[in-house]
């Protein structure tokens, strides 16, 4: 436990001086203030359904596709190219420690640049009279789509982790986690689309489609409608891609 947590520290002091994450975090923050901006104007202008909240979740994924490869590219990719790696690992350091570590300190950094849109919604609370009085913003709906994103960014986040321990080239591992995650969240609701067969395989791709369907679930999570299905599959999704990159990050050692 001793060496996990040096390592830990040491990890998020190498992502704290890192310019890329300063550069993910203005990209984001810059797109996430325009974005809400335009939600809540929108939801002033013309009677909505959909909360400011609902309409400002519902672009997540876009600063998503950048956010987490500018986090996670150089995490295993830069050590395999100095060949820091190999030389880590054998000092009594297991690979499951260095990739958790390194995934812990990159989801930390996730959620602390989305926790930190939560200000729009105070500035707003204190410039709109009407969004104090819970008209806006509602707790739950913060509460129920905070929580989707940051359980979806687990899985984010290892994909852009395990991407980085394919390749020792930076802008290969990027370019890698940007196609998976566009993939993930854009593929099923493509899928999604396409005409069903009456086959009994077809069907079961659709059905399982179906459960991938990220927006789907963001809108019950919007709703309030907490899917257990939800968490089974994000959190052993995370899981099985921490312990492929594992077994990759060994293989590379011997």
């Amino acid at each position: 436990m001793r060496k996990f947590m040096i390592l830990f520290r040491h990890q998020i002091w190498q992502m704290a001086i890192s310019p890329s994450t300063y550069f993910a975090a203005f990209l984001f923050l810059c797109f996430m203030a325009v974005a809400f901006l335009l939600a809540v104007r929108d939801v002033g202008l013309v009677p909505s359904k959909n909360s400011p909240v609902e309409t400002f979740l519902s672009v997540f994924w876009v600063p998503v596709l950048f956010m987490v490869p500018l986090l996670t590219m150089r995490s295993l990719s830069d050590e395999l190219r100095r060949g820091t790696l190999s030389s880590l690992l054998t000092t009594a350091v297991s690979a499951w420690q260095v990739v958790l570590s390194k995934f812990l300190a990159s989801y930390l950094f996730y959620a602390l640049i989305w926790l930190s849109t939560l200000l729009f919604v105070a500035i707003s609370c204190a410039y709109i009279p009407h969004a104090a009085a819970g008209s806006f913003f509602e707790v739950s709906q913060l509460v129920s789509g905070y929580g989707f994103v940051l359980l979806t960014g687990a899985m984010y986040v290892a994909v852009g982790i395990f991407s980085s321990s394919l390749t020792r080239t930076t802008l290969v591992a990027g370019m890698l986690s940007f196609g998976m995650l566009f993939f993930l969240i854009i593929g099923a609701g493509l899928a999604e689309s396409l005409p069903v067969s009456d086959g009994a395989m077809s069907r079961a791709l659709h059905h399982l489609v179906e459960y991938m369907h990220t927006f789907r679930q963001l809108d019950d999570f919007n709703n309030a409608v907490v899917d257990s299905r939800a968490f089974f599959f994000y959190v052993s999704s995370t899981l099985m891609l921490l312990a492929m990159t594992s077994l990759i990050t060994e293989s590379k050692n011997r």
